[in-house]
């Protein structure tokens, strides 16, 4: 528990392997009846001077081995002893403030991915389990529920039935978003680290097992080739460990007590480096806020669309054939994109929020089931032939590069128009109630510096329009995602236009190397294991190739621009080592999941104490 209390255990008569081989039930040490005290009190009371000695001495909880032969006592061996997450931040912190130790080295021994612990269910560890699949851990916490293979049903299930559902699904896709939502777990058999299924379960708080290739998911089943799991199983997942089990493995619920607020607020007062949020709704905001986070550094605006009461405008503007038509439909989609954003303004008052424009391609909003086809169409007042042509001109044979980003900004001006529009529009009215708002817009997928132009003097006039209509005057930033090789090379170029970069290094990554984030699960484990790779690239920040182009991005920009702010805002915004890279480039934030952020805050931390020694 990382008490401040003498812990051990002995056998009387017996040897060493006795106790750790489990053969015999061993006593305790401190025990009011048939402890050492009352067997051979001298022997204890020197005991316990020692371990005071060899703490202090060492600075830090010890595991002491002793034994004591004919009443004398002997002291085998001592050992920085093994802990918990939970443990060694109460340790850290107890000795800070006990003086043994200073509060940069209590920060310096707590690991961040320790952190993740405290902050979700973890497994019983005196449960059994029967593990029958294990694949990629992609977001922690552990959880039990009733297997479903489609976000209808999870929606189904949770809403009407209260029951506790694992989404199970080959991959999932935006369309997903409301069964993920409602979901405990999601269980993939295909992707990696950054997903689109582990991507949305981080942020979330959800644990996720992505590239579970020993899964077969069939209709309304899978096999992992000695068990067949059907709809309506119970399964538990253990996403810190890729593990999947059988039936119901009990859990124990993380605790955030007065420790882990002190230590936070010591990492607070040693950080140079910001941890912003990515944060697509007020609720992932005022979570990020709790933890801490310092705006948000990303917010995804697709995923505020795929709710069932939007939906369907956004397939009308999709689908429309002229530019009047698409301006109906997106008049219906503002307020909504309004409220959303007014909202998670409000929870980050006084703190920068990054607004990214639709970014993915719009094929991804459209139905792919014949029976949902039909459905649209009828609502559509179209035939199911002439949408599913629609349907069919929209496809792309590589849609991640192809017509999705400032792309769609520059083909239909009227998306992105509407969006800024009800950014500010939110902001204008939230500043009228004397709300502090910072809002920034980033135009995603920038590869050219006559892109950004093209669509920024669009977004300023339409940022002054506003400013006019509502008598109303901000400061706001214009800035883009440098996701493209292309871009980090002629960052110089681009920079002229842009009041801030961040590095989306999700695709950044995809781009540089030529692998696919969801496809690569499948043979980037016999890369690693070979050597050739030392880490999944899309774990771990790439400081040899991704960061070069970071470097190149960096020197260009902030020589057009000095004070050119600069952030991350890819999936590595969370992990530790990337964090430390990040701080050593100078950049002025990273951004990474709600859940992740005490873990990119103390990884900050050390990263900026290990640069004062």
């Amino acid at each position: 528990t990382g008490e401040r209390k003498f812990f051990g255990e002995f056998l009387i008569n017996a040897q060493g392997e006795d106790v750790v081989a489990g053969v015999r039930t061993p006593q305790k040490l401190d025990a009011r009846e048939g402890g050492l005290q009352e067997f051979l009190p001298e022997a204890y009371a020197q005991l316990w001077k020692i371990q005071e000695v060899l703490e202090k001495h060492y600075r830090d909880m010890q595991d002491i081995e002793f034994t004591i032969e004919k009443g004398k006592l002997y002291i085998l061996q001592t050992r920085h002893g093994k802990r918990t997450a939970a443990a060694a931040l109460k340790i850290a912190v107890d000795m800070a403030e006990e003086g043994l130790i200073s509060q940069k080295e209590a920060l310096l021994r707590v690991k961040p991915q320790q952190l993740d612990q405290l902050l979700h269910p973890c497994l019983d560890p005196s449960s059994p389990n029967v593990v029958i699949a294990t694949g990629v851990p992609a977001s922690p916490g552990a959880v039990s529920g009733q297997v479903v293979f489609d976000s209808e049903t999870a929606q189904t299930w949770v809403k009407q039935w209260k029951r506790a559902v694992i989404l199970v699904r080959l991959e999932t896709s935006p369309e997903d978003i409301q069964g993920m939502a409602l979901a405990r777990g999601v269980l993939t058999a295909r992707g990696g680290m950054t997903s689109h299924a582990a991507v949305v379960a981080r942020g979330m708080g959800l644990a996720c097992i992505s590239g579970c290739s020993q899964m077969k998911v069939r209709s309304k089943e899978f096999h992992t080739g000695t068990h067949l799991v059907r709809e309506g199983d119970w399964i538990t997942l253990d996403g810190s460990t890729g593990e999947v089990m059988l039936g119901q493995v009990p859990t124990l619920l993380p605790t955030l007590g007065e420790d882990f607020r002190k230590f936070m607020s010591w990492v607070d007062r040693t950080c140079s480096l910001e941890v912003r949020a990515n944060a697509d709704t007020g609720v992932d905001a005022r979570i990020a806020r709790n933890f801490g986070a310092q705006g948000v550094g990303l917010c995804r605006t697709e995923h505020m669309f795929f709710d069932v009461t939007r939906i369907d405008a956004v397939r009308e503007m999709i689908v429309a054939e002229t530019s009047e038509a698409r301006r109906l439909a997106l008049e219906k989609i503002l307020p909504m994109q309004k409220s959303d954003f007014q909202s998670i303004f409000r929870e980050m008052e006084g703190f920068p929020v990054t607004i990214r424009l639709l970014d993915p391609p719009l094929h991804e909003f459209l139905p792919q089931q014949l029976s949902e086809v039909e459905l649209l169409a009828s609502k559509l007042e179209i035939s199911r032939e002439e949408l599913q042509r629609k349907i069919e001109r929209l496809h792309e044979f590589n849609p991640m590069l192809g017509h999705r980003g400032c792309r769609l900004g520059v083909s239909y001006p009227e998306i992105y128009r509407t969006q800024v529009r009800a950014i500010f529009e939110a902001a204008c009215e939230l500043s009228q109630q004397g709300v502090r708002v910072q809002p920034e817009i980033m135009i995603p997928l920038v590869g050219d510096w006559r892109e950004l132009k093209f669509v920024r003097d669009y977004c300023d006039q339409e940022a002054s329009a506003v400013f006019q209509s509502y008598d109303c005057k901000m400061d706001y930033r214009i800035g883009t995602m440098i996701e493209l090789p292309r871009a980090a090379l002629t960052a110089g170029e681009i920079a002229e236009y842009a009041d801030f970069f961040s590095f989306g290094t999700n695709d950044l990554t995809q781009t540089t190397w030529g692998l696919s984030r969801d496809d690569s699960g499948s043979f980037l484990n016999a890369y690693l294991e070979a050597g050739i790779y030392q880490e999944d690239p899309f774990a771990s920040l790439d400081r040899f190739g991704v960061g070069r182009l970071m470097q190149i991005a960096m020197e260009e920009g902030r020589l057009k621009k000095p004070e050119l702010k600069i952030g991350l805002c890819g999936e590595h915004g969370g992990e530790p080592a990337s964090v430390e890279y990040c701080h050593d480039l100078h950049l002025d934030y990273v951004s990474c999941s709600p859940y992740r952020i005490p873990i990119a805050k103390l990884a900050a931390s050390q990263a900026y104490l290990r640069a004062q020694k």
